[in-house]
């Protein structure tokens, strides 16, 4: 798309005042480095992202759900079900496969029964056994999901982040619009004008249907009339509901906190990415919400060193909490 209508687009999707969606992952924190759950932490998190105004997300990537066996992945339903009490939260639907794979429609319809069971929104993780197929295939299978749920999320997740992950051509996405069982899509791509474009289509085709900015580097995305299910929201899951919050109010502190949630999103998902859990729970140990920083044993890690300008960011981001 050219570039001066990429900035027209922008322009005409800017959505001030709007009451923006927020869904924030739960890093599932560990006492050692041996892969013991720190439960306690757990549940402090899901507490406090209620207590926030935001809404909780399981089994995602921030919750090692590809290396968690299912009796770790039921367990942490259940818990998540017991906090909620009836209020609304996310989990991940994911299938672990390899390339070639066939589409496992019976595992879908049983991870998306499984969460629909603990009261949660499936959010159906890609696999190879999707993404290898046809367009007109991958439509056909996730009609075929839509028969047997009430309600789910799409998930499209740029190949840089996983290498069963596919960003779907636009004739997709118009698809999943039409599937009335589909109330929102995940977009994680780094890619602003792939989102724009998804916005400019929801807006002209089923203007209730979520758009879920899963860009971490990019949070400033809900201008534009995206919601968000959040990895870097794991860290200060209050602090992205007052920014919201001053979004809707029309509050020029908006621009200030996103810049400083940004900086921290920058700082925590530099490469390699997937070691922002480490960052996650150095942050989070240092609030006092979990008792260790230990990550999952499969999972790569940061520097000690890291601790010091998390703390600097921290402190910037503390005076929002007490101004």
């Amino acid at each position: 798309m050219p570039s001066n209508q990429v900035v027209s687009l922008a322009e005409d999707l800017l959505t001030p005042y709007r009451n923006i969606t927020g869904i924030s992952a739960i890093l599932l924190p560990f006492k050692d480095t041996i892969g013991t759950v720190d439960w306690q932490g757990f549940d402090n998190q899901v507490v406090g992202v209620f207590k926030s105004g935001l809404f909780p997300a399981v089994n995602m990537d921030t919750g090692f759900v590809d290396l968690i066996d299912d009796n770790l992945r039921d367990q942490v339903l259940q818990r998540t079900q017991s906090i909620a009490a009836g209020r609304y939260f996310v989990a991940g639907a994911f299938i672990g496969d390899k390339p070639g794979a066939k589409f496992n429609l019976d595992a879908y319809q049983r991870n998306v029964a499984d969460v629909a069971h603990h009261g949660g929104v499936p959010v159906l993780f890609q696999s190879y056994g999707l993404t290898e197929q046809s367009d007109d295939e991958i439509i056909d299978n996730y009609q075929r999901i839509s028969w047997s749920s009430d309600q789910f999320i799409a998930h499209e997740l740029a190949p840089l982040f996983a290498p069963y992950g596919k960003t779907y051509s636009l004739d997709v996405y118009r698809a999943l619009l039409k599937t009335d069982s589909c109330t929102g899509a995940m977009h994680c791509s780094l890619d602003r004008n792939e989102q724009w474009e998804r916005l400019a289509i929801r807006n002209e085709m089923r203007p209730d249907f979520n758009v879920f900015t899963g860009n971490d580097l990019i949070i400033d995305m809900v201008r534009y009339g995206s919601d968000y299910i959040s990895g870097l929201s794991t860290f200060t899951p209050d602090l992205f509901a007052l920014r919201d919050e001053y979004w809707r109010l029309g509050n020029d502190r908006f621009y200030q906190l996103n810049d400083l949630l940004q900086q921290l999103g920058a700082f925590g998902f530099r490469d390699p990415t997937s070691a922002y859990k480490h960052t996650a729970a150095m942050i989070l140990k240092m609030q006092g919400v979990i008792q260790c920083d230990s990550t999952h044993p499969d999972s790569p890690t940061r520097p000690e060193s890291d601790k010091e300008a998390l703390k600097g960011i921290l402190d910037s981001l503390n005076r929002h909490r007490t101004d």
